[in-house]
Formats: structure tokens, sequence, C-alpha cells
């Protein structure tokens, strides 16, 4: 009887984790501008990053030494979490990251290599900047 209620674990254990992951891929394509609050209740004006974007978004690339190069992103919202923006570059582009806390510019983005076009497109694409508020330097 033991290796029947082994089996039983782990075929209960899969279906779980299944079932979690089919919960998690329907909430996800219920798209960003899902609510769940009541179609009673007049819902709130949401401020998407564009309408709270009013300065620029600056990208530059900086060399070190040979040809190590390093970009960073400076300029963004402090509303918008520079942490997830950080995680994303780092998976979508390859490369290792940072964010330095400059008494100055505020929270600065440093990312490996020089990502100046990739960066500016990815901004735009996940919709935390319209493309004129971007400045692209050194390109």
């Amino acid at each position: 009887f033991g290796w029947f209620e082994h089996l039983q674990r782990t075929f209960t254990s899969f279906i779980t984790r299944k079932s979690n992951l089919l919960m998690t891929d329907a909430l996800d394509s219920l798209g960003p501008n899902f609510s769940f609050q009541d179609d009673d209740k007049p819902a709130k004006e949401s401020n998407t990053a564009d309408s709270v974007q009013s300065n620029y978004i600056h990208i530059r690339s900086q060399q070190r030494n040979g040809r190590k190069s390093l970009t960073t992103i400076q300029g963004i919202n402090p509303k918008i979490n520079k942490k997830v923006i950080l995680k994303e570059c780092k998976k979508k582009f390859n490369c290792n990251g940072t964010i330095v806390d400059d008494p100055d510019l505020g929270q600065v983005i440093q990312l490996q290599g020089d990502q100046r076009k990739v960066v500016a497109q990815f901004l735009v694409d996940e919709k935390i900047a319209k493309k004129d508020v971007i400045k692209v330097h050194g390109s």
C-alpha cells in the first residue's frame, strides 16, 4: 500500500500545481485594464504611466574600459516601480543591472552593455512612456 499512497500524493500535487497554473493563465488573459469592481459603482479614473509621465526619460550609454559600456535610464516617474522594470530588462536583454540612488537625479537604472535602442522600444511597448518623452542620447 505504500507505493499506492505515494502515487496518489504525487498525482494530487501534480493536479494542484496544474490547476494553479491554469488559474494564473486565466487571470493573465483578463488583461491589464480588468477590474474586479462591481459594475454598479463608478470606476475611478486610472492614471496610466503615460498620463503621469510629464518630464523626459533620458537613456545614455557610458563607456567603461575597453569594449565595456553601461546604459543608464533616468527620469522615470517615481510612482513606477523601478525594480520591476529592472527585472524585466535583465530578463529580456540578457544583461545584468542595478538601481543607483543619486541625490540629484533620483533613482537611476543601470544596465550592462549598450542597450539604448532596445530599452527605448521596451519602454514604449510596455506603455511606461510615450515615444516623444524618451530621449536617447548618443545614437
